[in-house]
């Protein structure tokens, strides 16, 4: 949008705190390349346009705002002679990209004091090299510390999440060796049994019994029901007193394993029916050896269908062979980051997940959304863990008007209201020293807003912490999701 040009006094701008240092010579040449110009009230110019204007208000009343998802945000509203905006980074040239970043408009008939950008970065590297010079120096040292200390915050989160999964994967592999190793010597025992039992003067009919019982005891054990600690222990009694009863030595061995197998009286019953009672000790003791067998591979079955579940989340986690920009479901995103940070929650924190299964996949770069689920859920799981207390983390889905609402509850103790204002800010952090680089909820802003046009927000109150992330259902025009493979 362009203004009435209207005539250009030094001394007027020179009435301004920004140009209140200058010679007379200075002024005269702002005046000569620069201009004068009235607005009506309307937009200036729009956040993302190439900044070709550096803007100083004269009088009038001037409104800046930021793009935030749908939404324009107002960040400054003033009427005070002199405030500035525009292209206020001309003098670093061409090694950043020169735009608007933020929307200016005026409320009345407002005059600015407008210079071309080309005009103000040669003006400052003209008049204030030095300051020019330190400037750079700030901007571009400040941007380097910046992403090299976001580099090590996504190495400290790799690094936890890699000590995590490790210790995730060990626990179901331990349990997985020590179970083959038990199986093989259970198996061995039971070839043993079954030439004991060959090996006697018993007729075929008793031995084909036999094995239809261990066909029979088999598929029971496949449908194990769970029982309660006391149901467990009285079933175990009742199974200790039958095999007394029935002259099996170590009774009390053997009910154990059979209780876990969810085998009962009723059952024993059965087996004394089926078998000769010359040979119910030897059919009782190889029918343990049939049960441990089945119960082993149970467990060596659910170790390694574990593992495979912590290797499908590392690698939907990581978006490993998948398109970087595709349609997602969030709530796989969600599973697979809980998964991977399950190490790191522990035991005294209770995770709920209230989802909504029933949202639709939206444009997302998956990746980047693990990223910001892994620091707030981080931020979460500290906050519960400095109260000292056992704490609760809800993860919250739900449709919000046009876009799509993932929201991290935490019963911590809460971000004081003091602070609130800051928290999104870089290198600003509440955690010890050496804990926290302050750029989790930074870069998390980066992501949600600036990539996936979304927003990001904090409620809070002793005991009730939500983070809220609002996601678009729908890719912008510059965005072309892929679906996955």
């Amino acid at each position: 949008m362009s203004g009435q040009v209207m005539p250009c006094s030094p001394q007027e701008i020179g009435s301004l705190f920004l140009f209140e240092k200058l010679t007379p010579e200075q002024l005269g040449r702002l005046c000569s390349e620069g201009r004068v110009e009235r607005f009506e009230a309307g937009p200036v110019y729009t956040e993302g346009e190439p900044a070709t204007c550096f803007f100083v208000m004269i009088e009038g009343t001037v409104v800046l705002s930021r793009r935030v998802g749908g939404d324009d945000v107002e960040v400054t509203r003033t009427s005070q002679p002199g405030v500035y905006a525009g292209a206020m980074q001309a003098y670093l040239g061409d090694r950043v990209r020169q735009l608007y970043n933020n929307s200016m408009r005026v409320t009345e008939p407002t005059r600015f004091f407008v210079l071309p950008a080309d005009t103000f970065a040669a003006v400052m590297q003209e008049w204030f090299p030095m300051a020019v010079h330190l400037l750079e120096g700030l901007f571009f040292g400040s941007k380097s510390t910046q992403q090299a200390i976001g580099q090590r915050e996504r190495l400290l989160a790799l690094g936890s999440l890699s000590a995590g999964l490790t210790h995730e994967l060990n626990n179901p592999a331990a349990a997985a060796v020590r179970a083959t190793a038990t199986l093989r010597e259970r198996v061995a025992k039971m070839r043993h049994k079954l030439g004991v039992i060959s090996a006697g003067p018993y007729p075929r009919e008793a031995l084909a019994n036999l094995i239809e019982v261990q066909e029979r005891t088999a598929e029971l054990v496949a449908k194990a029901p769970t029982l309660s600690p006391l149901e467990a222990a009285d079933r175990e009694d009742a199974l200790t007193d039958w095999l007394d009863d029935h002259g099996i030595p170590d009774g009390w061995r053997l009910a154990p394993t059979f209780v876990q197998a969810g085998l009962d009286v009723d059952w024993l019953d059965q087996v004394a029916a089926d078998v000769d009672p010359e040979i119910l000790p030897g059919a009782i003791g190889w029918l343990n050896y049939t049960v441990e067998t089945e119960l082993l591979m149970d467990e060596i079955e659910d170790s390694t269908t574990r593992i495979s579940h912590l290797v499908d989340a590392a690698k939907q986690y990581s978006q490993l062979d998948r398109a970087p920009y595709q349609n997602a479901d969030v709530h796989e995103l969600l599973d697979s980051t809980l998964l991977m940070l399950s190490g790191k929650i522990g035991s005294r924190i209770e995770v709920v997940k209230d989802y909504d299964r029933t949202l639709p996949k939206i444009p997302a770069y998956p990746a980047e959304l693990n990223q910001v689920w892994t620091n707030l859920i981080d931020n979460a799981v500290h906050a519960i863990n400095s109260t000292g207390a056992e704490g609760t983390l809800t993860v919250r889905t739900a449709l919000d008007h046009d876009r799509l609402l993932v929201e991290f509850r935490d019963t911590g103790p809460g971000v004081p209201q003091e602070i609130r204002g800051r928290i999104f800010d870089p290198f600003f952090t509440t955690k010890p020293v050496g804990e926290g680089t302050g750029l989790g909820l930074d870069i998390s802003w980066r992501i949600v807003v600036n990539k996936h046009h979304g927003t990001l927000q904090v409620e809070s109150e002793p005991g009730d912490t939500r983070f809220q992330v609002l996601l678009p259902l729908t890719a912008t025009d510059d965005d072309t999701p892929e679906e996955p493979a």
